[in-house]
């Protein structure tokens, strides 16, 4: 337990809205430093929790105690209002100018959001982008993120991620990126039916706590009513019975990687998947030398690759570097400026749509499965029940009667699925279909996208999905470079060039001069680097170590707020020399490469 008197307490909170319980007898704490995760299924009360820590929410019993002043900022699920004002002037009036000019303009900087741009021409993402910040610049004492990676590019989650690690205040964070939540989280609340339980450790032990606590309580609700043994048994299926399906689907997926993997480097322009195999029938797409430009910025160039067959293709960038575009260009959507785009005949394409265009919100699930009436839905081919398919897709019989606008927007996702996963198809292709999803419905997501027997594009920043999910990575890296690497997103991070090199070898093939015909070599000071520059790298790794394992300690600050900002500033010197050597090291590698080569 911890030492440090906490900031924050609630004491046996009781809330419910009309006849609905919400919490019964919650008690948690949050301390200095702390690093807490809350998990629960949707619609379990998780939001409304963090609205209670806020003191918003007038409770009906129980207690709720802070630290004299205590500053607590919050991003919840409200978008910036739609004023005529520039995103700097709205956030400086909200932080009562308390807030350091450099701090702001670096924090949007990250953020991707321009500060003269006003909050009435911003897009939803941008709107979500400007409350994050608002929660951030701030430096309250407890920092409360809910679903805080939500239309964030995979850079600018990275960066969000090394922001919360040395943020000085108390985080809790509610997230469906099982990356984030593991990379980040020391402790765990897990809210479900109205109960609280706290595991002092990470999200990563989550699984296995809750599998434990579930059987427990199945041996336990034998002896009670057969419906309380029933909803336990259900919730014991989400949290083990998938979770162990979904290990066995996850080993034969990193089978089938290493079967496709001889790995050398970042793979040639033209991939070809299965060499063995290339007939027109196991092909799906083929794309030869593609360009594509917009307002003369090039967002695809020079693009080939070759997509067969039952491969589960990842597509990542930046936001804006042209995902969209590169799928509109595969199915025909949009012509290329130059190049070709080969096609398999008969492509059958099922789309997700994370507008929600395709959904009448006065229809109810049951309605919008089965269009025509009756109670039966066609399931790639296959007639079932309606209410079967949607109890696969954790839906009641009370939700399949009840109309769509009622339901929460990660339920609509859930029926948008079982629709689209419902249709014949041989191409299924998914724009970020993890926003507002739980993990339950993430597991039940992959459990699908394991047997569909077709071809899959995902568009995501959802990492571990990607790692679970695909076999290959289609990464726009900017200026037109489209790259295919093998495996899923942490396979990606291991081969993909830095920046700086890609920086570098642009600028190479723009100025470099006539090869000469001499045979070169390299100089004696790249060749020392190139000897000294892997111990110099290792050490530096273990000075990092040493110094983050210091910052795990939650009593830290408290106890040295001096040596805190010491390490703090240590660390990022060290980040940024490794950084820098890294690079060097990539660059002198590829150098060596290049003259070996002649």
């Amino acid at each position: 337990m911890n030492a440090t008197p906490p900031l924050l307490t609630l004491n046996n909170v009781h809330l419910r809205f009309g006849e609905r319980v919400i919490f019964e007898d919650v008690s948690l704490s949050l301390f200095p430093r702390d690093r807490a995760c809350l998990v629960g299924r949707n619609g379990s009360g998780k939001s409304t929790l963090l609205k209670v820590i806020t003191g918003r929410l007038e409770l009906d019993r129980g207690e709720r105690f802070s630290k004299p002043h205590l500053k607590i900022g919050i991003l919840d699920q409200s978008l910036a209002p739609s004023k005529p004002i520039s995103i700097q002037t709205y956030l400086e009036s909200q932080l009562e100018g308390k807030v350091e000019s450099y701090h702001l303009e670096e924090t949007l900087s990250h953020l991707e959001l321009a500060p003269d741009k006003m909050l009435d021409d911003l897009s939803g993402g941008e709107s979500r982008r400007v409350m994050l910040a608002k929660a951030l610049v701030g430096k309250p004492d407890v920092l409360l993120l809910d679903e805080p990676t939500n239309h964030l590019d995979l850079p600018t989650i990275e960066w969000l991620e090394d922001y919360l690690k040395s943020y000085p205040g108390a985080i809790l964070m509610i997230s469906h990126d099982r990356a984030f939540l593991s990379k980040l989280s020391q402790r765990t609340f897990w809210l479900e039916r109205g109960e609280l339980r706290i595991l002092e450790k990470g999200y990563p032990e989550f699984d296995d706590w809750a599998e434990t606590i579930l059987e427990h309580e199945i041996r336990t609700q034998e002896k009670l009513s057969q419906k309380i043994a029933q909803e336990t048994e259900w919730l014991h299926k989400g949290v083990t019975a998938r979770r162990r399906r979904n290990q066995g689907r996850l080993r034969n997926l990193l089978s089938l990687r290493q079967e496709k993997k001889q790995y050398q480097g970042p793979q040639s322009s033209i991939v070809i998947s299965n060499q063995e195999e290339v007939s027109g029938s196991k092909l799906v797409f083929e794309a030869k030398h593609v360009f594509k430009s917009f307002s003369d910025r090039p967002l695809i160039k020079d693009f080939s690759c070759r997509i067969l067959r039952g491969e589960r293709i990842g597509i990542i960038g930046p936001n804006g570097a042209g995902k969209s575009t590169l799928l509109k260009l595969l199915t025909g959507e949009l012509l290329p400026d130059q190049g070709n785009i080969r096609r398999a005949k008969n492509l059958e394409i099922a789309l997700f749509d994370q507008t929600q265009g395709t959904l009448d919100l006065e229809s109810t699930p049951w309605q919008t499965l089965c269009e025509g009436g009756g109670d039966q839905v066609m399931v790639q081919g296959t007639p079932r029940h309606v209410m079967g398919y949607l109890q696969d897709f954790l839906f009641d019989r009370k939700q399949a009667l009840t109309p769509l606008k009622s339901l929460s927007g990660g339920e609509r996702n859930r029926l948008l699925l079982a629709k689209i996963l419902a249709k014949p198809s041989n191409l299924l292709i998914l724009d970020e279909p993890t926003n507002d999803l739980d993990m339950e419905t993430l597991d039940l997501l992959q459990e699908y996208l394991a047997d569909y027997p077709g071809t899959l594009l995902l568009v995501s920043h959802d990492r571990d999905f990607l790692d679970r999910t695909t076999t290959s990575i289609l990464a726009l890296e900017g200026e037109g470079r489209v790259q295919m690497y093998r495996g899923g997103y942490t396979d990606y991070i291991v081969q993909r060039p830095s920046q700086k090199v890609l920086k570098e070898e642009k600028k190479k093939s723009e100025s470099a001069p006539p090869p000469s015909k001499a045979k070169e070599k390299l100089t004696y000071k790249d060749a020392r680097d190139l000897s000294l520059l892997p111990q110099e790298i290792e050490d530096l790794t273990g000075r990092i170590q040493f110094l983050e394992k210091r910052m795990e300690d939650p009593t830290f600050y408290q106890k040295d707020p001096e040596g805190f900002d010491k390490v703090i500033a240590e660390l990022q010197d060290l980040r940024h020399s490794i950084t820098e050597k890294e690079e060097r090291l990539i660059a002198l590698l590829i150098k060596e490469e290049e003259l070996q080569k002649g």
